[in-house]
């Protein structure tokens, strides 16, 4: 069954241009009603559709805090609509309509209940940890999930009259909704469980495709039969040139762009640039530096998503769908700097079909890259603001602090103006990226690419992070304009911030006032001053030596040991060290290393009433890649065996 409704979805590709708005059927036997679960489930991963404009502007309810300051979730009190007895009721929807995502970072055992077209009997009744467990059908993984501290849930939800969701519990914290009204009138089955076999077949699909087991767009579109054509060639460029990558004077569309670039797009200077027009376009379409096209971070690969990003060969590859009408031009420009730069040489492979964009019915695809460094205080972080017919569909995004220590930047919330309306407000940073808690173990700590988000880097000493966010299902439509913000900090946007950002959409024309990547925003910054917190730091411990953590670190040794720091993340050069200890009862001797290079002498760290001595100075070190960490050498003495810290601090010398 599977294999012969991906045949039949592959025969639609080829037509699915001819159709307005939501129709892509190939013909009345093969239809697949614009608002039916089939459809919905197909969005999750035909990429081809993506294009398609489509009715009903999307909404979210969310626990975010309406007097703009930063309880968006902690204490509840933002996080349900009303009361009906001891239950809450946390969301509420007119229909028709569908949900398209359900995030939150605080699921319980407690029960959620969904009630549909005035019902009183709930049609789902699950413990709220099983809407994204991969346990209750069809709540199932990867298109239901949780990393990075965030838990997601993309099943379509559908509602003929309407949709209640009922918590049953004490309290329920952070959460968001995404809904899409269908138009008024439309016809649609309120959500059940028994599924017809190609509604499986398609969630299973998705799932394939959302686990990396399934063919890439490029491959889907070649095994359901569609004539994707391949240009294939390397470019070898010096610094101040620009070299064509495609070029036709017919309508078509680009499906695939995989470029191969060695390091050329690593380190701290982001000077080869895509361009691309479509059309008679009077602006670039496309306008940004390749790495971050790609999903880089600060220098480095970093995304992996379906979509676009870096793979496991050190490819760099987009496939989302690039329709035009009548001509199209991509290129690479690589700019010049007053210092030398070496060639580069990319090898690239450019996918497409010669089906013309249907503008009735598509956008071409656009991009907004933006960076900000320190954003006016009081005002959020610009993505995109767009005056245009489209959908938005993606963002990637880093974040700098310019101020050391905790990123507390990424506590600001995002939110998404639509034709006038602001219809989602979200509840912090890396919420908005189905992320949640920075800075915990095992929550948003590192980088971590998922199907359609994830976070880019996470680094205390480097006071840095990113993500990035795909929307599939839950495209967002707007017929006028589209402004999405972020605020930096967690209330009043105060925090002091370096932001780089690639916006995707689909459209009708080029955004206006385009930013022009120069050299200076062209060049990723590194902080000078660095800040390592107990919870995140790499540790290993020497012989006879154990540690304990209450907040701050707690060394011990039955004689003498050693704690090593582990200085990753830092730029090579030279740097004095500076350490946040407490002098107490049962303070041990201690010195500090560098490897085998003492760079302070043995001192007590014992004091009759404990002492917290902030930020001591302790010596200079050289870093490198080979002599990047320190090591606290621990003695026990007549007062005791213990040694508690807290912060360690960098500051660079040779800046």
């Amino acid at each position: 069954m599977r294999k012969l409704l991906f045949c039949l979805f592959g025969i639609m590709i080829g037509v699915a241009i001819g159709y307005g708005r939501e129709d892509f059927a190939a013909d009345n036997d093969l239809q697949i009603p614009p608002y039916s679960l089939e459809y919905e489930l197909s969005q999750l991963y035909r990429l081809d559709l993506l294009p398609q404009f489509r009715q009903g502007i999307v909404e979210q309810i969310s626990s975010y805090d309406t007097t703009g300051l930063n309880d968006d979730g902690f204490s509840g009190k933002y996080s349900y609509l009303r009361k009906e007895g001891n239950d809450l009721v946390i969301a509420e929807m007119k229909g028709p309509g569908v949900i398209n995502r359900i995030w939150t970072p605080t699921p319980t055992r407690d029960t959620i209940l969904f009630y549909f077209d005035g019902e009183t009997t709930p049609r789902i009744q699950i413990p709220f940890i099983d809407l994204f467990s991969g346990a209750v059908f069809p709540f199932v993984r990867p298109v239901c999930g949780n990393e990075v501290g965030g838990y997601y849930c993309y099943i379509p939800i559908q509602y003929a009259k309407s949709c209640k969701i009922v918590y049953r519990g004490n309290r329920i914290q952070f959460h968001q909704i995404q809904y899409r009204p269908y138009p008024e009138g439309t016809a649609v089955e309120s959500f059940h469980t028994d599924w017809s076999n190609q509604a499986r077949a398609l969630l299973e699909d998705a799932c394939d495709f959302w686990s990396g087991t399934f063919p890439n767009p490029v491959a889907q579109l070649q095994n359901a039969g569609s004539n994707v054509k391949v240009e294939t060639r390397q470019l070898t460029l010096s610094a101040g040139e620009s070299l064509p990558l495609f070029r036709t004077n017919k309508g078509g569309r680009i499906v695939g762009l995989e470029l191969e670039s060695g390091n050329a797009l690593e380190g701290r200077n982001k000077d080869l640039l895509l361009q691309a027009r479509w059309d008679n376009d009077t602006l670039p379409a496309i306008y940004c530096p390749l790495a971050d096209f790609f999903g880089y971070a600060f220098g480095n690969p970093a995304m992996r998503s379906i979509i676009a990003g870096n793979n496991a060969r050190n490819v760099n590859y987009c496939y989302l769908p690039m329709p035009f009408s009548k001509q199209a031009e991509l290129k690479i420009i690589y700019e010049k700097r007053n210092e030398p730069q070496p060639k580069v040489v990319l090898n690239v492979k450019i996918y497409y079909l010669d089906t013309p964009q249907d503008p009735k019915i598509e956008g071409r695809l656009y991009t907004v890259w933006r960076r900000e460094i320190e954003p006016p205080e009081h005002q959020p972080y610009l993505f995109a603001d767009i005056r245009d017919k489209g959908h938005y569909v993606g963002v990637i995004h880093q974040a700098q602090g310019l101020r050391p220590g905790m990123t507390q930047f990424f506590e600001g919330d995002d939110s998404t103006v639509v034709d006038g309306k602001m219809r989602m407000h979200g509840t912090g940073s890396e919420d908005f990226y189905n992320g949640g808690w920075y800075a915990l173990l095992d929550r948003w700590d590192r980088g971590v690419s998922l199907p359609i988000h994830g976070s880019l880097d996470y680094s205390l000493p480097m006071c840095r992070t990113g993500a990035y966010r795909f929307y599939l299902t839950d495209k967002l439509t707007f017929h006028e304009r589209l402004t999405m913000t972020i605020e930096h900090g967690p209330e009043h946007n105060l925090f002091p911030v370096d932001y780089v950002s690639v916006a995707f959409y689909y459209g009708t024309k080029p955004a206006d006032n385009p930013l022009l990547p120069n050299e200076t925003l062209r060049t990723v910054y590194y902080p000078v001053s660095h800040v390592f917190f107990p919870q995140l730091m790499n540790l290993s411990l020497g012989g006879n030596t154990r540690i304990e953590n209450h907040g701050r670190l707690i060394a011990a040794t039955d004689e003498e040991g050693m704690v090593r720091i582990m200085l990753n993340d830092i730029p090579e050069g030279k740097y004095k060290l500076f350490l946040t200890y407490f002098e107490t009862p049962d303070g041990a001797s201690f010195s500090i290393w560098n490897r085998q290079k003492m760079i302070m002498d043995w001192k007590e760290a014992f004091s009759s009433k404990e002492t917290r001595m902030e930020k001591q100075p302790l010596g200079e070190l050289l870093i490198t890649r080979q002599t990047n960490s320190i090591s606290i050498h621990i003695r026990k003495n007549q007062h005791g065996d213990r040694f508690h810290f807290e912060n360690l601090f960098l500051e660079k010398q040779d800046k």
